[in-house]
């Protein structure tokens, strides 16, 4: 008999008990404030019905993702190098 409810792979075993971190490290929050500061501006832009400063917010969130993808390539991510308190 099958288990319908969805029942985990033995190969997958969930940690409960584990810390996640959730993003927080200089990469995430510079990451999240770059994408806040585009989604702010495309927003204004929609309210006074400005395509180009609109498509410009688009691109500010872009570069927010492309920010925090060298930053945490950098070692500023979670675990990173550079965080490591070795003194």
């Amino acid at each position: 008999m099958s288990n319908a409810s969805g029942s985990q792979d033995s190969t997958k075993a969930v940690l409960h008990g584990e810390d996640l971190g959730h993003g927080n490290s200089p990469a995430a929050w510079t990451c999240v404030f770059i994408m806040l500061i585009g989604a702010l501006v495309s927003c204004i832009a929609f309210v006074i019905a400005n395509s180009p400063i609109f498509w410009a917010g688009i691109v500010i969130i872009a570069i927010g993702l492309i920010v925090g993808w060298v930053m945490r390539r950098a070692g500023y991510g979670v675990g990173g190098s550079k965080l490591n308190n070795t003194h």
